[in-house]
């Protein structure tokens, strides 16, 4: 009986501390993972951050390139028909959106379906054109009537999409 009291004397202050080290280290091992976890984030942050603010920027420059009125004048060349432009315009915005494709990535589900829709709406707006047009048509009619409609129109699909984007950044920054 003496022997156990002995043994008791020394295993239960041992067991006490092995208990409260193990709550202790426990503690502060938690403690360096979450300061590891922020550190990581924070370092993340910085790091996505600005590839989400030229996100925005490069869909605003491919929103502004796929503009109607800069559209037309860009692809635009003395002599081609109508068919001809409507071909041309579609390749310049099929070109824009397959360089800018990935960047959907980096913005929001929702403004990404903003882009897609109004390069969508411009094509649609170009052929509604086109076929409104003789089939003998020269580039300069289809161009001058796309100019003409874009006069019409308060907003266009890809000034709606630009707004949002920059509410967007502005929610985001």
């Amino acid at each position: 009986m003496e022997i156990v009291l002995e043994i008791l004397k020394y295993t239960i202050p041992s067991v006490v501390i092995f208990v409260g080290m193990y709550f202790i280290l426990n503690s502060f091992l938690d403690s360096e993972e979450r300061k590891r976890e922020l550190k990581y984030r924070t370092d993340n942050y910085k790091l996505i951050t600005p590839a989400k603010l030229q996100a925005f920027e490069r869909l605003i420059l491919f929103l502004e390139r796929i503009n109607l009125s800069n559209l037309v004048m860009r692809t635009y060349v003395n002599g081609m028909t109508a068919k001809a432009l409507q071909s041309k315009m579609h390749a310049a915005i099929r070109e824009e959106y397959e360089h800018n494709i990935a960047l959907q990535l980096y913005i929001p589900s929702q403004a990404w379906k903003m882009v897609k829709s109004s390069k969508e709406e411009t094509i649609k707006v170009i052929n509604n054109c086109a076929d409104q047009l003789n089939d003998d048509a020269s580039g300069l009619e289809l161009s001058q009537f796309i100019l003409e409609l874009v006069g019409q129109v308060e907003t266009t699909p890809t000034e709606i999409a630009i707004e949002a984007l920059k509410n967007e950044v502005n929610k985001v920054f």
